[in-house]
């Protein structure tokens, strides 16, 4: 079983800067796919970013494209998302996943974008 605690959430106004973190416990991240999603208010959940694994390709939405940046500390078993240039839109539950089919989430943290 992997265990995934997500940090990092918070209240920024737009323009501003956060970055995610994911520490997982119960299983090495570096061999698995991993991924942030997150859900608006009203909204279905949404991806944001994956990567592969450990070195392996990563993908975002369109709509966080060259904002966003998904990355892993091996050491720390940690994903991040640093998120840059935020806009309100970006406002909603982050929540970060992982294994085949995202078998495994987080609980979520919050950010909020005020504009």
């Amino acid at each position: 079983q992997v265990h995934l605690v997500e940090s990092g959430g918070g209240l920024v106004q737009a323009g501003g800067s956060l970055r995610l973190s994911c520490a997982a416990s119960g299983r090495t991240l570096s061999s698995i796919a991993m991924g942030w999603f997150r859900q608006a208010p009203g909204k279905e959940r949404e991806f944001v970013a994956r990567s592969r694994w450990s070195g392996g390709s990563t993908y975002y939405a369109d709509s966080v494209k060259g904002r966003f940046t998904i990355s892993r500390d091996n050491a720390k078993n940690t994903v991040y998302l640093q998120m840059n240039s935020l806009k309100p839109e970006d406002t909603a539950v982050y929540y970060c996943a992982g294994g085949e089919r995202w078998r495994y989430w987080g609980q979520g943290t919050q950010v909020t974008v005020s504009s």
